[in-house]
């Protein structure tokens, strides 16, 4: 079943499948059709998230198992509502000693029935980078040592870690030296500096605690999807949302055995970061992207082409960083390959080399020349991977290679190109060589090509390049600053033809700032002069409080602020909320500190500032002041933005608690406890943007086969207007909608394509978003 409208919900052990199934009276009173739940699979005990899964096979009793599950699907089903869950077949997490399947292979190395689920190097121990030192370090410092725990022995550390020895050398663990015992294991303890270069088993980015997936098996999938499917089968899901698609080996093959095994009704949508100009493929049987591409579109079609350049000036004045985003993402790019990824990076190399050696036409070619082609190559890089193995490369990848080819040309050293060339050609499918290593290269590179873009771009260059907040943020083009009308409509008339069972979602649990946070931002795109003036002031008051602060952290900083503004005065809360954020940045940003090497001086210094111009009345004023400048056209983005996630082709999602005004920050306060019972009485006299969504999401209930597969025919408008106004249709029912996007002329007219132009309506004159439903 295709939803109507979702509501994301994120579970854990403080809001479980009961606290759930306490607001689905809310939920349907709203007009939602389905929850769309974070994962509901065992994970990491205290897990906030869901995504580190340690048993797929059942539901997390921290949620209240799988009875609680049937108990929520069973007050959904009596409303006539249903429930899709994510899933996450890429990776596990694998900390601590609570993944069964993980610890058996600690325990039995390549004999363990698990040994074939995780991605596995097995020319040697698989590396544990747990320690805060070397090993020989933490043996001296008697950081390592033995114990029994449930009848076995263990290999402990440091008192918190745990590892199985093996079945073996059970009888002879308190007798033989530490460090025999642990030369006889299946794995090595490691520091955890090590992990970047020396892990051997793929991880989910570059975090040590998630482990790979091969899924690609067909006795894994079986294993890690059993619940999914029982569940689809006994009608108790409607769906799934595929959590980082791109971390799978052959993720089109994956899609479709998924289709296959659900059959055509079940809601499929997968987790897709799409780079400029890129679209998903149409032959995965999915139903779309899970929306990062629309909140772009709508994001980048509220800001104001206008404030681009005095923007991108302003930044630059103050910071001395590039006005545009290509430098940050070069550079970020070239240090993350030499800093978490050159492990993977290696790797990569070897599998190509293997490769080349394997070819007689390749004789000739280094490991080190292959080496400086692949690392190139990933530079510049312009989607996060391409899909083919082998003879099955689809024709998008023939056009991302061309881009490629061209974009790395400047890098590539004297004489060399003809390395990058059988690079090129091996991910076509068409390089010499063995079919068999040329796969595996191949898989490589996809699986290495995936993370760098991610780090590099959305959690390193994203924290340094700071022109405008509002534009950096998942799946976000921040290299161009607006998206023009006329291109929005084509896009949503292809979304109509193509993509109308898509998912539409403006917040997520991974966005970087709340969306009234990003409208409130956006217009700083139209007021670029008032803008400057207000950062001089905002400069002026902290100056005598930013010793040893980088003004372009302090920039940064103004629009944080400025964007998560609340209503009343900042308190204690808001400045613990602002210095989460400030931390996280900076070490994102890897310039004054890091996740690596934290510089906690400069660190509490940001946050010092930070907190002590919230309690400042010049800055505070200077503030409001700027606020109540851009509250119309702050207000204008907000309502628009709402607007268009409920009219636009695809299936809305409102997630947790933004029916009220979403100000929040990056994750984890994008996933702070939402509060129901206000919101569930806000229903009875409800705040502007909760009107507009209760009348839309009543229009979707009152009118779905329209919502659901009507077309999309942009209006005409009389003028230059920033304007968007479209008509869509279905079986003789029609809906007209119309929004103002900047300074709007009360004698604009829009010529709608179902009236004459002599009927064009002058509209906007109670709000900046209009709509109706008509029907012949």
């Amino acid at each position: 079943m295709i939803p109507r409208a979702t509501y994301r919900l994120q579970l854990h052990a403080g809001f479980t499948f009961g606290d759930a199934e306490a607001i689905v009276p809310y939920l349907d009173q709203l007009g939602i059709s389905h929850i769309y739940a974070s994962p509901v699979t065992t994970a990491a005990p205290g897990s906030t998230h869901g995504y580190d899964v340690v048993d797929p096979t059942t539901i997390n009793p921290e949620l209240g198992g799988e009875d609680g599950f049937r108990r929520l699907v069973a007050a959904l089903g009596a409303r006539g509502m249903g429930i899709v869950i994510d899933i996450v077949p890429n990776h596990m997490g694998v900390a601590g000693d609570t993944n069964a399947w993980w610890r058996d292979v600690l325990r039995r190395g390549k004999a363990s029935d698990f040994a074939e689920v995780f991605d596995i190097d097995w020319s040697c121990p698989i590396m544990l980078p747990i320690l805060g030192t070397s090993l020989d370090e933490a043996l001296d410092q008697g950081a390592i040592g033995v114990a029994q725990h449930a009848g076995r022995w263990w290999i402990t550390a440091y008192d918190e870690h745990r590892f199985p020895i093996r079945d073996e050398d059970q009888d002879v663990a308190e007798q033989l030296p530490i460090t025999t015992l642990l030369a006889r294991q299946h794995y090595r303890l490691a520091w955890w500096r090590a992990a970047n270069d020396e892990l051997n088993w793929r991880r989910f980015f570059a975090i040590n605690e998630l482990a790979g997936v091969r899924v690609e098996d067909p006795a894994v999938l079986a294993r890690t999807h059993a619940l999914y499917f029982r569940l689809h089968d006994e009608g108790l899901i409607d769906g799934v949302r595929i959590d980082h698609v791109d971390g799978l080996t052959d993720p089109a093959g994956y899609c479709r055995l998924l289709r296959e095994r659900l059959g055509p009704s079940a809601w499929i949508i997968v987790e897709k970061i799409l780079a400029p100009e890129e679209q998903l493929a149409r032959d995965w049987g999915v139903d779309g992207t899970s929306g990062y591409d629309f909140m772009e579109q709508v994001t980048a079609l509220i800001h104001d082409p206008a404030g681009a350049a005095p923007l991108g000036d302003l930044w630059r004045d103050v910071s001395g960083r590039p006005d545009e985003l290509g430098p940050e993402e070069l550079l970020a790019r070239q240090q993350l390959l030499a800093w978490q990824f050159s492990g993977q990076l290696e790797g990569c190399t070897d599998a190509f080399a293997s490769l080349a050696h394997s070819a007689a036409a390749t004789d000739g070619l280094t490991r080190q020349m292959l080496r400086r082609a692949i690392e190139r190559l990933l530079w510049v890089f312009p989607v996060y991977r391409t899909y083919g193995t082998g003879d099955a490369a689809p024709a998008s990848d023939a056009r991302i290679r061309a881009t490629v080819r061209s974009r790395v040309a400047p890098h590539v050293p004297p004489g060399e190109a003809t390395v990058v060339g059988y690079i090129l050609a091996w991910l076509a499918g068409t390089g010499p060589g063995d079919r068999g290593l040329a796969t595996e290269a191949v898989r490589r590179f996809q699986q290495l090509s995936a993370p760098i873009a991610a780090k590099a771009l959305e959690d390193t260059a994203f924290y340094r390049y700071g022109r405008l907040l509002s534009r950096n943020d998942v799946g976000f083009d921040a290299a161009r600053m607006s998206l023009p009308v006329a291109e929005f409509h084509a896009i949503m008339m292809d979304r109509a033809a193509h993509w109308h069972k898509a998912m539409l979602t403006t917040a997520t649990h991974d966005h970087k700032r709340g969306e009234d946070s990003r409208a409130r931002l956006a217009a700083l795109s139209a007021k670029p002069a008032q803008w400057r003036a207000a950062v001089e002031q905002l400069e002026r008051v902290a100056a005598p409080f930013s010793d040893g602060i980088d003004r372009g952290d302090r920039y940064q900083l103004f629009q944080a602020l400025l964007g998560a503004w609340p209503a009343g005065e900042p308190d204690a809360s808001f400045a613990d909320r602002i210095a989460a954020w400030q931390t996280k940045a900076l070490r994102e940003a890897k310039l004054r500190s890091s996740w690596e090497a934290p510089d906690a001086e400069y660190e509490e210094r940001c946050n010092s500032l930070a907190a002590t111009l919230i309690t400042t009345p010049a800055f505070v004023a200077a503030v409001k002041a700027f606020l109540k400048e851009i509250d119309s056209i702050a207000r204008r983005n907000m309502l628009v933005t709402s607007a268009l996630r409920y009219v636009a082709p695809g299936v809305p999602d409102l997630y947790q608690g933004t029916e009220l005004g979403d100000f929040s920050l990056v994750d984890p306060d994008n996933r702070a406890p939402v509060d129901y019972h206000r919101r569930a009485s806000a229903i009875a006299a409800p705040p502007e943007k909760l009107r507009l969504i209760l009348a839309l999401l009543d229009l979707r209930r009152a009118y779905q086969p329209l919502f659901a597969h009507g077309t999309y025919e942009p209006a005409t408008i009389n003028d230059d207007s920033r304007i968007v106004a479209f008509e869509r249709h279905h079986d003789g029912t029609t809906l007209r909608f119309a929004a103002t996007l900047g300074d709007h002329s009360p004698s604009t007219r829009i010529a709608f394509p179902s009236t004459r132009e002599e009927e064009a309506a002058t509209l906007f004159t109670s709000g900046p978003v209009w709509f109706e439903v008509v029907s012949a």
